[in-house]
């Protein structure tokens, strides 16, 4: 018992270290976006909003943001109208190669971005998609489904299918009884998948580097500019991405309380 109690508190110190760890940027970055100084100093001189102003103000800063935004809600939504549905193929159907094919839906994930980013590039210069924001979208889809898949499965396999049964009993039919009663009880699920996705997207470069072109998403702007040129503007846009991310993750949390209670 004694070993027992030594082993957790090995493990949550391990843990703080690690936490600690990957956090401790965020108390640098954080000061720098509010700093006053004309370059990256640390600790800041003085405090100011400049570099979050000249974040808003500045078009060369926008434009790849609002690419970003909509690439991001593109492959959320594609994401979802693919995923979903192989979710339930993969949870209701029965057929030859399924055990393989459910391992195959995590290729995206186990294969090194940059080689999945080499494969699509050669793909979409034949397609002639190279350049185009929905190119940079389907490709983002290819890397988020898998992330849909695992968390639908999971809450389909949690569901209790008799609900579903009896709802078709009483004279629903089957895509009444999914649309009313299978996703309402999988929400959490839906809505877990849908930010994932969302956040996967906006986030990414190597893929937006190769299939781009000349649109600059978001990521591909601030590493193009730190190569050129470092200033604290890169320091602010971080901290709101840090800041959309968290208030994302609250959303997700908060409507899959919500949808628990509501089971109850």
């Amino acid at each position: 018992m004694r070993r027992l109690r030594v082993s957790r508190l090995l493990l949550a110190g391990f843990a703080a270290v690690v936490y600690a760890f990957l956090l401790l940027p965020l108390l640098i970055v954080f000061p720098i976006s509010f700093s006053s100084a004309q370059y990256l100093q640390f600790p800041p001189p003085g405090w100011s909003l400049q570099w979050y102003e000249r974040y808003v103000d500045s078009p060369n800063w926008l434009e790849p943001t609002w690419l970003s935004l909509k690439v991001a809600v593109a492959t959320m939504v594609l994401s979802l109208l693919v995923g979903v549905p192989l979710a339930f193929g993969l949870t209701r159907a029965r057929f030859w190669g399924r055990d393989a094919f459910e391992k195959l839906t995590a290729a995206p994930i186990i294969v090194p971005t940059i080689v999945t980013s080499i494969a699509l590039y050669g793909l979409f210069a034949q397609l002639r998609l190279i350049g185009a924001w929905y190119g940079i979208a389907l490709a983002h889809t290819v890397l988020a489904l898998p992330f849909v898949i695992v968390l639908v499965v999971a809450g389909l396999r949690d569901f209790d299918l008799n609900q579903e049964l009896a709802a078709r009993g009483l004279g629903a039919s089957r895509w009444q009884a999914v649309w009313h009663v299978t996703l309402p009880q999988i929400r959490p699920s839906l809505v877990s998948a849908a930010f994932l996705a969302f956040i996967s997207s906006f986030d990414e470069l190597v893929v937006a580097m190769f299939l781009g072109g000349a649109n600059m998403t978001l990521p591909k702007k601030m590493f193009d500019n730190i190569r050129m040129e470092i200033d604290p503007t890169i320091a602010a846009i971080s901290s709101l991405q840090i800041v959309l991310v968290c208030a994302l993750l609250a959303l997700a949390t908060r409507f899959g309380r919500g949808a628990g209670m509501t089971d109850r």
